[in-house]
């Protein structure tokens, strides 16, 4: 089963899935107007409250729960995996994911604003299936793509994330992996029981926190490591388009094996193009579809064109600073190996870093995941859903699961599929609604009701039996 599924996220993340993404972040760059230029405008929109929005959360709460699940380990040990496979010029490939995919995760989640709905319990869902169904009248691969979400949250969001907590605890503190999935399994369970309001909450204090530090952290070893900060740059650029010749030393590696790691670690940090962010996105309070795909691009700002790059670089450094880190082969191991230089708190910070990354990104995923079953199922799951996504914190957290991160990558390629078939089939809309509330306009009230779905509480899968049965 491990070959198996190693194969197939290597066919799958092979070029044809690298050529579509990149295509699709360059189509959409060019389709809205080159949207990256208002990121700064959308920082600011994303700390100002709006009053009589319709939504469940704060547009920040919505933008915290969203970086809870994509500031996570793809930010430590993805970037260093992406290094130790692909070279430095994998940071490059990363943060051109980052750049581009700003508009993609602009558009996607516009499309999803745009298309989201009132279930019968009050609350506002939304996501690439609702723009699937009620956009292009494609529910079928609106199904498929809830029924990937729902399945792809137990492996990125949920047994990696309990795994790296589990493992980092045990090498530090000496913690038995049972106690580990105990403690981290009543903590799960105590703030998802509250849904999106108490997760929500919970990550507008925790995010800030613990981003804060990380950064922190990652420019105290570039200071220190002043003298080879140049030369990182120059071996991640010179990597990224000629990696048989990197400067400084390092091994050399084919193009295709440094874009694919680049673009899949990319991927795999900041979500660009997969339509998991827009699940939580949708419950913003917010005035019309684009000022919220605004601030939740900031998301793909901050996660990889800061985040990453900061990590790549500190990484790369290291690398140049200390040439016996070059034979390290594990991303994990490079990481601590460079906030080990910062005497006394160094690894405290790190290890505090992956920690609350990866249970922010357990918070995160649940929300995600919990959204698409509903959608196949009705609220009902909910409870269900919840018993499950317990069950596997504790379960990543006492195995060894490899075979997940495999697993996890192919279901990140597969569940992207049917969000960019939505995003690139509906980027004239995404376009149009993109120069209506351009400028001023986006402080505009938008009067466009959200519709309530009555079969809401008995889900898609059901609805259809019945469809069937008339």
């Amino acid at each position: 089963m491990a070959q198996l599924i190693e194969t197939l996220d290597k066919l799958l993340w092979g070029w044809p899935l690298i050529i579509t993404l990149l295509g699709t972040h360059i189509f959409m760059t060019v389709r809205t107007g080159f949207v990256q230029k208002e990121v700064f405008r959308a920082i600011r929109l994303s700390v100002t409250k709006e009053e009589g929005s319709k939504g469940d959360v704060s547009q920040f709460g919505a933008l915290t729960a969203a970086l809870s699940s994509t500031i996570g380990t793809g930010n430590i040990i993805g970037v260093g995996t992406a290094i130790t496979m692909g070279g430095p010029g994998a940071v490059f490939w990363m943060w051109v994911t980052g750049l581009l995919g700003m508009a993609t995760k602009y558009a996607e989640t516009l499309i999803a604003c745009r298309y989201r709905v009132r279930s019968e319990d009050g609350s506002i869902i939304g996501g690439a299936m609702y723009a699937l169904e009620r956009g292009l009248h494609m529910k079928w691969l609106g199904i498929v793509f809830a029924f990937l979400a729902s399945v792809c949250a137990f492996g990125i969001g949920n047994m990696v994330q309990a795994n790296a907590v589990s493992v980092n605890i045990q090498e530090n503190f000496s913690v038995s992996p049972w106690l580990v999935a105990l403690l981290l399994s009543i903590l799960t369970g105590v703030v998802i029981v509250g849904g999106i309001a108490s997760i929500a909450k919970l990550t507008e204090k925790l995010v800030p926190l613990m981003a804060g530090l990380y950064i922190f952290g990652c420019i105290a070893i570039l200071i220190m490591n002043h003298e080879t900060v140049l030369p990182a740059f120059i071996s991640i650029l010179t990597g990224a388009l000629h990696p048989e010749s990197i400067a400084g030393g390092m091994g050399g590696y084919a193009l295709s094996v440094t874009l694919r790691y680049g673009f899949a670690r990319g991927l795999f940090s900041n979500e660009s193009g997969m339509g998991s962010a827009p699940l939580v996105a949708c419950a913003a309070k917010t005035k019309n579809p684009k000022r919220q795909a605004l601030v939740s691009m900031t998301g793909t700002f901050w996660d990889t064109v800061v985040i990453c790059l900061l990590t790549g670089t500190v990484l790369v450094s290291c690398m140049i600073q200390n040439p016996e880190s070059m034979n390290l082969v594990n991303g994990a191991a490079l990481s601590s190996s460079a906030f080990g230089l910062i005497p006394y708190i160094g690894k405290p910070i790190l290890i505090f870093g992956l920690i609350t990354f990866a249970f922010s990104t357990i918070l995160g995923w649940y929300y995600y995941g919990e959204r698409s079953a509903v959608y196949l199922f009705g609220e009902k799951v909910i409870r269900i859903y919840r018993i499950l996504w317990i069950i596997g914190v504790a379960v990543g957290a006492m195995v060894q699961i490899d075979i997940v991160w495999n697993l996890a990558d192919l279901l990140n390629g597969l569940m992207a599929v049917p969000n960019m078939i939505a995003v690139l089939l509906l980027s004239g809309e995404i376009a149009l609604l993109t120069k209506r509330y351009a400028g001023s306009h986006i402080e505009d009230e938008d009067h466009t009701e959200i519709p309530l779905i009555h079969n809401s509480t008995t889900g898609v899968i059901h609805s259809l039996k019945s469809n069937r049965q008339k």
